[in-house]
């Protein structure tokens, strides 16, 4: 079997490019480098550096490798910015998406495996359970539900098989640490090893469902080998939810760090989002999870031998009317 996964040099993916060459599949990862990194691209699969958004790069590699699968991972995954880079994140997560979903028509893929987001509900009902009606309140979760909804379409014109996945909330080894705008717990151990407070936005009394790696990753490499979940929605993640202020002491308690807490305005986001997750269990036989403690520390391990990493600016802010102060370059 021949898979293609984008955005397998960076978190998630690289996860479940791993999982996939443990299935004998040819492996080819499709990355830009913009979040992830060369070296964790796992031995055995080929590399190429590149953007989704390249057309005609996309066009090429599904003409010279005829995928049999495409593992689609690659995107700005940064809900709270998406605000504010509006035409980056279009262009990103919502054309980049349609460029590979043109190809895998044309070209007879067998199964296209999408990673949304829980950002597709909005404030929702909770738990979110696949059945509602998507609300979603950002740019990012906005693509991502336009990307699930272009899916179906291919399906019920083309016959264009597809699994979409909803994770939330996703953390582990590999989780760029640097990155100063998403995942928050990368953020927190980055600021303890450099010595500096957590960032809360708000009062900390938000909460997400903190969702390790392995319980994620998995799932989604095996599900081409698992008809029954073609053509679902499923989410994919952790079931119970911590409020950031938590998550403070939990990732403070496993580096040995005594808290310190630096609180930021606000910034406009659902307060409340976790999901309900019977379809995956039903699916995939899944029993259990990772702790939160125990997950926070196989990730720490991994991030003190890695270090520290600087935050980069990003830059290509389109709007800064409303930019949260702590984000402000």
């Amino acid at each position: 079997m021949r898979s293609l996964v984008t955005g397998g040099a960076g978190f998630i993916g690289s996860h479940v490019a791993r999982h996939c060459l443990a299935m004998q599949h040819e492996v080819v990862v499709l990355d830009d480098l913009s979040g992830g990194f060369r070296d964790q691209v796992p031995d055995g699969a080929s590399f190429v550096e590149g953007s989704v958004v390249d057309h005609e790069l996309v066009a090429r590699l599904f003409e010279e490798h005829r995928f049999d699968y495409v593992y689609h991972l690659a995107a700005y995954a940064a809900e709270g910015l998406s605000h504010f880079i509006r035409r980056f994140n279009y262009t990103n997560n919502l054309i980049g998406s349609v460029n590979l979903i043109n190809e895998s028509v044309k070209h007879d893929v067998k199964c296209f495996v999408f990673t949304s987001s829980i950002a597709v509900y909005g404030a929702n009902q909770l738990p979110m359970r696949e059945e509602l009606v998507p609300q979603p309140e950002d740019p990012y979760g906005i693509s991502k539900y336009a990307v699930e909804l272009d899916l179906r379409a291919a399906h019920e014109m083309f016959g264009l098989n597809s699994v979409v996945f909803r994770p939330h909330n996703v953390y582990g080894e590999h989780q760029n640490i640097g990155d100063r705008y998403r995942n928050v717990i990368g953020i927190f151990m980055n600021q303890i090893m450099l010595d500096r407070p957590m960032t809360v936005f708000g009062d900390g009394t938000q909460t997400r469902a903190f969702s390790y790696i392995d319980d994620v990753a998995p799932y989604i490499a095996k599900c081409v080998a698992v008809p029954a979940s073609y053509n679902q929605v499923i989410n994919i993640g952790a079931d119970t939810p911590y409020a950031v202020n938590d998550l403070v002491n939990v990732v403070a308690d496993v580096l040995g760090a005594k808290p310190k807490v630096k609180h930021l305005e606000a910034r406009k986001e659902v307060l409340h989002a976790y999901s309900a997750h019977d379809k995956a269990r039903r699916l995939f036989g899944i029993t259990g999870g990772t702790s939160l403690e125990t997950g926070i520390a196989r990730m720490a391990s991994w991030a003190r031998k890695v270090g520290a990493r600087q935050s980069q600016e990003f830059k290509n802010i389109e709007v800064l009317k409303n930019l949260p102060a702590g984000w402000k370059v």
